[in-house]
């Protein structure tokens, strides 16, 4: 599969704006809680129509937080959330109920989000179950459509999940989030569980199915090798916030951030002697319960000035498609 580089549209299918995510902890019944973890604070992201956009990041950092955020899955302590030109942050569940058919969940555990009793037409078509309109044989035939189109036989529908491998389970979790025809898909982690031969058929198969549906992509991982071959765009998330944003065609060369250049210089390389972004990721992620002051990278960062622990930098834009938060580099580059 070789990366495509789709054009922008001008409107977004989906608008994030200054989300947070803070979980309370400690307390009682009649006792504030004593602290809160931090774990999303502040994101802002856009995502147009057919596009896809990767989220990137150490574990730990809010990434699979702010997914289920973003298909409601989770309410959002504060910020906006717009889907398709449509404020979706506030809304009550049975308001949503329009919405989730057009944004659908791949998970990361091929193993675990399928239900062991249910065979594979059911466990597809099971989001369809509501629809009267719709009978039994008609759900079982866009099941077996569906199978086809992933990559599986019709004559699989009759069996379980646990007589498939872990790519033909992630295949058929595809398939369930294709049943309702979403206009976006939010991928979190779908690859890392499975082989790396595994990983490239998975990888091919989601991106045919974004050319054929036009699908957008909001794609999670830790592998930043494997997001800059799949994504249009990357952001580099960072103890509950993005510190950057840019298109992914030569990310590696591109990126400014220091923590997104030590995620880089991970990256093993085929050519030895090849130039390497003179950065290394020590240290550890912060407590989401308790963020450092100012810039949350400063205490592992190289490179931390007097005034990085002082103050967060704001993501501001710095060339075309690209957008970074930190103070140091002001929009020059820090190496």
């Amino acid at each position: 599969m070789e990366p495509t580089s789709r054009p922008l549209q001008s409107e977004a299918l989906l608008t994030v704006s200054g989300i947070t995510k803070h979980f309370p902890v400690g307390g009682g019944l009649f006792a504030p809680p004593r602290a809160a973890i931090r774990a999303v604070n502040g994101v802002s992201f856009s995502l147009q129509r057919g596009q896809t956009l990767g989220l990137v990041g150490e574990s730990g950092c809010g990434k699979s937080t702010l997914a289920r955020v973003v298909v409601r899955l989770l309410t959002p302590s504060s910020g906006s959330l717009r889907f398709d030109g449509q404020e979706i942050g506030t809304l009550h569940r049975r308001a949503m109920r329009p919405f989730r058919r057009r944004m659908q969940f791949i998970f990361q555990d091929p193993y675990a989000s399928l239900d062991p009793r249910m065979t594979v037409a059911d466990s597809i078509t099971e989001p369809l179950r509501g629809q009267r309109s719709l009978t039994r044989i008609d759900r079982r035939d866009l099941a077996a459509a569906l199978l086809t189109t992933v990559g599986l036989s019709e004559l699989d529908l009759d069996r379980y999940p646990h007589t498939f491998s872990g790519g033909q389970r992630q295949r058929i979790g595809i398939a369930r989030a294709l049943c309702v025809r979403p206009a976006l898909v939010v991928a979190d982690e779908p690859v890392s569980a499975l082989d790396v031969s595994i990983q490239a058929q998975i990888l091919n198969l989601m991106a045919s199915l974004q050319e054929h549906y036009g699908l957008a992509y909001l794609f999670i991982s830790h592998d930043i090798s494997v997001v800059q071959h799949f994504c249009d765009r990357i952001a580099v998330m960072y103890a509950g916030g993005l510190v950057e944003i840019a298109d992914a065609d030569r990310f590696h060369q591109r990126c400014r951030h220091p923590y997104a250049r030590a995620l880089v210089a991970t990256v093993p390389r085929p050519d030895p002697g090849s130039p390497m972004p003179p950065a290394s990721l020590t240290g550890e992620p912060p407590d989401p319960a308790r963020l450092p002051s100012g810039c949350p990278y400063h205490p592992r960062c190289p490179h931390r000035l007097d005034h990085c622990p002082k103050q967060r930098p704001p993501l501001i834009g710095v060339d075309t498609n690209h957008q970074l938060a930190c103070w140091l580099a002001g929009g020059k580059g820090v190496l």
